[in-house]
């Protein structure tokens, strides 16, 4: 996870196109309304399981 530096046990993509760590993404989202890969600000605050990234590990 780009936040934490730590393998995600449950992947999400949010609006930046990145994934995260759910719980990483959600405690982040609660006070920042940027990206924190680019700190460019987000268009939503949803976030999507990555399956796809998840069924990788």
């Amino acid at each position: 996870c780009p936040i934490t530096q730590e393998i995600m046990e449950d992947p999400v993509v949010c609006a930046d196109g990145h994934s995260y760590e759910r719980a990483a993404i959600t405690q982040w989202l609660l006070s920042r309304d940027t990206s924190p890969a680019t700190n460019t600000s987000l268009l939503h605050r949803n976030v999507v399981p990555n399956y796809a990234l998840r069924n990788l590990m």
